[in-house]
């Protein structure tokens, strides 16, 4: 399963032109087709004020604690998480992997996460190629939550073996990158805590997308971090920032989280130009996140209101900005289906009016992803809505034929 994905993202990411620096839509040139780019909520620009607090910021040495911009984003992401203090880092995958290093000081220590977590799945198996730390892989609920009686087996197993890895960290994803944005309820963390607690187990959250769960779930974020011992936050997905991340947590544990980072090679200098940006991400996003959130809604609840037979989308499970589009049957596979999204043919401006290319991403063998951010607009969302309404339907009328739709060459212009 994690092969094919892994093919998957690879495809798409060449078809997509990735390191190019740009999307070079399909179709003829004089079409000049709208790009509306639902691939991830990390493709966004900086707005123009992030561009011109990143010009104007005041900066020092970070290394040496000197960088006053820094200072005041890691002071005010410790308060709004809850946390005694915030480091801040180039990216959440180092900042998880910080995490587990910190919480699992002896070697061989282990680690219980979600199988289809980020951390576990997506981050170059950080914590073991690095940390030494070994995995235990829980099988993720649709949900985006583990059983908890699981949970608890799996560190009694542990704890009552001298065979076994010793259980000595818990990770949760909030919200849950692989089960479609599922936001995780507050009553299961505070159990997960209680486990933990009654173990002696510290628990870390990868909050890459917390600030989403807060606005979904109307709580201010340390609501839900107050279950945690550390935390994470990205501020290049729904926050817009061009890059960076902190890590939060007990002024000890940042103290020797700042050791880590250094050891990883994260120290970085003159950082406030990033840290304006996450400072101007910060402002205004709920209003924000919520403007995404219902834009993401009004897509699905439109798909599901079409009764494609060719796809459909479970309403129940679109909590936040992602929305897992399922395709019926074999055809088209989720790469061919983003490929037709992403091309532009002289029929569709004539039969629709508008020439339109859709980034959507080909996550599973039978789903595709659309992630909403700060770029797509609510206009931006009826395009998305009505191309893939054209292409489902050109597909249907091909099938009821006979016909097999080819897919657009991934060549050329």
């Amino acid at each position: 399963m994690l092969a094919a994905r892994g093919a998957l993202r690879r495809r798409w990411l060449s078809a997509a032109g990735a390191g190019t620096g740009s999307v070079q839509p399909r179709g003829p040139p004089r079409l000049s087709p709208h790009v509306v780019d639902l691939r991830s909520d990390t493709v966004t620009q900086p707005c123009p004020a992030m561009r011109r607090a990143m010009a104007r910021a005041a900066v020092g040495d970070d290394d040496y604690g000197e960088d006053p911009t820094v200072n005041e984003l890691q002071r005010l992401v410790a308060g709004i998480l809850g946390m005694e203090e915030a480091l801040f880092v180039p990216t959440v995958t180092m900042a998880n992997l910080i995490a587990v290093m910190c919480h699992c000081q002896r070697r061989g220590a282990q680690v219980i996460l979600g199988r289809d977590s980020h951390l576990h799945v997506y981050e170059h198996g950080g914590v073991a190629q690095v940390a030494g730390v070994h995995s235990q892989a829980l099988p993720d609920l649709p949900d985006g939550t583990f059983d908890l009686e699981l949970l608890e087996l799996t560190i009694c197993e542990a704890h009552g073996s001298r065979y076994h890895p010793r259980p000595e960290l818990v990770c949760l994803e909030n919200t849950h990158s692989s089960a479609g944005g599922r936001v995780l309820p507050l009553a299961y963390l505070q159990q997960v805590r209680g486990l933990a607690d009654r173990y002696r187990l510290q628990v870390h959250m990868d909050g890459a997308r917390l600030m989403n769960a807060a606005v979904a779930q109307n709580v201010e974020p340390a609501r839900i971090t107050q279950h945690c011992d550390s935390v994470s936050l990205c501020f290049s997905k729904g926050l817009g920032a061009p890059a960076g991340a902190v890590l939060a947590g007990r002024r000890d544990f940042v103290a020797e989280a700042w050791r880590m980072r250094k050891l990883l090679g994260g120290g970085m200098r003159q950082a406030g130009v990033l840290a304006a940006a996450a400072l101007v991400g910060l402002e205004h996003m709920g209003v924000k996140l919520r403007r995404d959130h219902d834009n993401a809604w009004r897509f699905a609840e439109g798909i599901q209101e079409l009764n494609l037979p060719l796809c459909s989308v479970n309403l129940m499970a679109v909590e936040t900005n992602i929305v897992m589009v399922n395709i019926s049957g074999g055809c088209p596979s989720p790469a061919e289906l983003c490929e037709h999204l992403r091309a532009v043919s002289e029929e569709e401006l004539a039969k629709t009016g508008h020439a339109v290319s859709i980034l959507l991403f080909p996550w599973s063998a039978h789903t595709v992803r659309a992630v909403w951010h700060c770029d797509v607009s609510a206009r931006d969302t009826e395009l998305a809505k009505k191309k893939l309404e054209f292409v489902a339907r050109k597909y249907q009328e091909k099938l009821t034929l006979g016909l097999w739709p080819t897919p657009p060459s991934v060549g050329g212009a």
